[in-house]
């Protein structure tokens, strides 16, 4: 379902833009279902700790059928969102929304920003019954900084020119993308179900509504994951791929 959703929505950004993920290139569009595996499952190792969600179903396969599946279902994560996000950003609303606030990148503001990420996340793995929200940009306010120090695409960087169009269609590209996780999940089996403190209320489908808030950091970390890896192989970087 999500593949044949990810062809779909870069089929539209295709007729839109006249290219998308896919057209630029299918090798870099390929390493997107590769990267986002790993990634998603640094969520899920992070969740053995908050216990947010848990997993209808589970129970029916063997821990080897269980990864195997996960994984191949944690690959359509990246394309989903980023395909999305650049669908997102060729309407016009989201073209001519722009702040004037700009934020500066300093060293001094890129060692801040690390640190409060640091102890984000330290304040999630002691006391995750209440720091558990830092789950969804701990990770991001960890990676954005490195990104910026090793020379690799960042949002900050975008910001900093005055440019807020990536940001606000990554957020645009993930919220639709949740809600279509959500509805899909919710009559699905195996499915996933919350368990998350204080807020659990107001549900649209198995999300609690002030969850959806989520998705938004959840896009930044995607995005810092994403540049953060490429960014390992020198060789191998697509600092333009990614247009949005």
């Amino acid at each position: 379902m999500w593949l044949g959703y990810c062809l779909t929505v870069d089929a539209v950004v295709f007729a839109r833009k006249g290219h998308s993920l896919l057209t630029r290139s299918p090798a870099v569009y390929a390493t997107l279902f590769l990267i986002s595996v790993p990634a998603w499952w640094l969520f899920e190792i992070i969740n053995l700790r908050t216990q947010n969600w848990y997993y209808l179903g589970e129970q029916y396969f063997s821990d080897v059928e269980y990864f195997l599946y996960s994984s191949l279902s944690f690959s359509t994560v990246m394309p989903a969102v980023f395909g999305t996000a650049e669908l997102a950003g060729t309407f016009t609303c989201i073209k001519r929304m722009n702040f004037k606030f700009r934020f500066g990148i300093t060293p001094a503001r890129l060692i801040a920003l690390f640190c409060t990420g640091i102890i984000m996340l330290l304040l999630m793995l002691i006391w995750p019954a209440y720091f558990f929200p830092f789950a969804w940009l701990s990770v991001y306010l960890i990676l954005e900084p490195l990104n910026a120090w090793l020379m690799n695409r960042t949002l900050l960087r975008d910001i900093s020119a005055g440019n807020w169009q990536p940001l606000l269609a990554l957020w645009a590209g993930c919220i639709i993308c949740g809600f279509f996780w959500e509805m899909w999940n919710f009559y699905s089996y195996p499915k996933w179900i919350y368990r998350i403190p204080l807020f659990n209320f107001f549900h649209i489908f198995e999300m609690p509504l002030i969850g959806y808030l989520g998705y938004l950091p959840f896009s930044m970390e995607l995005f810092a994951l994403y540049h953060f890896t490429v960014g390992l192989f020198k060789s191998c970087r697509t600092e333009k791929y990614i247009q949005i």
